[in-house]
């Protein structure tokens, strides 16, 4: 299970909707004890690729917040980004670049740009399986 407060969803939504209509990106950051994962912090990074269907998190804005969430006592997560066009999936892209089998994958969809719809993923070996992600 992993949490996130509405406040940081919000701040997701707020950078995908300025983004849109190519994806955002950013990192997340907190406390996990075993299966279990709090967001404490939502970073918000350029994609640098400037794209609609991927994106690339800005090494020098990944690196600082790398720096930020040692500095804070706070693990790495896992990353989130939009897909302004297409459903909260891991697209066959997103499972093939998830190199990371403990990090969460969140995905932002505003397909339905009233309503945007967020799921996390765990994804190991080019297969995704859904997290359950509450909303505080």
């Amino acid at each position: 299970m992993i949490t996130l407060k509405k406040e940081d969803l919000e701040k997701i939504i707020a950078h995908a909707e300025k983004q849109f209509p190519e994806e955002a990106c950013g990192l997340i950051a907190g406390v996990a004890d075993g299966e279990n994962k709090e967001v404490k912090k939502v970073y918000l990074l350029t994609n640098i690729d400037r794209s609609r269907e991927h994106f690339s998190l800005d090494p020098k804005e990944q690196l600082q917040a790398i720096k930020d969430m040692r500095a804070n006592g706070l693990l790495p997560l896992g990353n989130w980004h939009s897909h302004p066009e297409s459903p909260s999936r891991p697209s066959d892209e997103d499972k093939r670049l998830a190199y990371d089998s403990s990090a969460s994958y969140m995905i932002l969809s505003l397909m339905d740009r009233g309503n945007p719809v967020i799921n996390s993923f765990h994804i190991e070996k080019n297969i995704s399986s859904r997290e359950e992600l509450v909303i505080i």
